[in-house]
């Protein structure tokens, strides 16, 4: 098994803890390396969500659970690999959203 920079939709799928096939292979993977790799993209992304779903007591139990858990910061090489990704991807007619091409920088950097 590799290690793995979770992306914000699987963390949320890991946090509902609905889809089995998630929840199975989170598991697994936890088991495996004794924590979850995420990046500070993803931890704003979801603090972001419950915000919006006015959920603080969301937010809490989050933050609790992220003092066990890597994460990776957006340091100046991501954020530079990051604008290096995101407009090449604009300049070629493939626009994402923002936070992706964070998310994949760090990911590649580490």
């Amino acid at each position: 098994m590799d290690k793995v920079l979770l992306d914000t939709d699987i963390f949320s799928e890991v946090l509902k803890g609905r889809n089995r096939t998630v929840a199975r292979n989170a598991t697994a993977y936890r088991e495996h390396f004794g924590r979850y790799t995420l990046s500070a993209i993803t931890v704003m992304e979801v603090v972001k969500g419950f915000q919006k779903a006015e959920r603080p007591d969301r937010i809490q139990s989050l933050l609790a659970s992220l003092s066990t858990e890597e994460i990776l910061p957006l340091d100046r090489k991501a954020a530079e690999l990051a604008g290096r990704i995101y407009g090449e991807l604009e300049r070629t007619g493939q626009p994402i959203g923002r936070a992706d091409p964070m998310v994949a920088a760090i990911a590649l950097q580490h």
